[in-house]
């Protein structure tokens, strides 16, 4: 690849890993969706326990979707991102922040998640999507029980 083919490529896989996380704040499931493969390799274990699964687009953000319902916001923030490319593929990485709101009567309305994501992603024609993704929590605080805290 020449040095603006890499350049080009980094900044779309930038610009996916960004749409991702705005998309997923603005609860645009439609975007979300298309940000991945069709059967993503998706790993939640450091959060949640079990095993990582392949799911598909639908899967991710229906869960996604029925976790952040009782939630007034949400907002991630990205950043130190580091992408290794190789050709049709890449693995990129960053550290995240997500904050969830929700207005409560204990004035405790925020829950913070504090960690990093690992992702793999391919080259379908010209659009990069995002075939693996993995959470790695460093830790949570605030209001553990934010969606049903009176």
């Amino acid at each position: 690849m020449t040095a603006l083919e890499t350049l080009t490529a980094k900044d779309h896989i930038t610009t996916r890993i960004h749409d991702l996380f705005i998309a997923t704040d603005q609860r645009d499931w439609d975007k979300v969706r298309g940000c991945f493969t069709e059967q993503v390799h998706f790993d939640m274990t450091s959060l949640a326990g079990g095993s990582p699964q392949y799911l598909t687009p639908r899967q991710i953000t229906d869960s996604w979707q029925a976790g952040f319902q009782a939630l007034e916001h949400v907002h991630h923030q990205a950043g130190n991102l580091q992408i290794a490319l190789n050709r049709n593929t890449a693995e990129a990485f960053c550290y995240g922040i997500a904050l969830h709101y929700r207005t409560t009567k204990s004035g405790e309305n925020v829950r913070r998640f504090v960690g990093s994501y690992d992702f793999s992603l391919q080259r379908e024609g010209s659009n990069w999507l995002i075939s693996s993704f993995r959470y790695n929590v460093k830790f949570v605080d605030g209001n553990l029980t934010l969606e049903t805290s009176p």
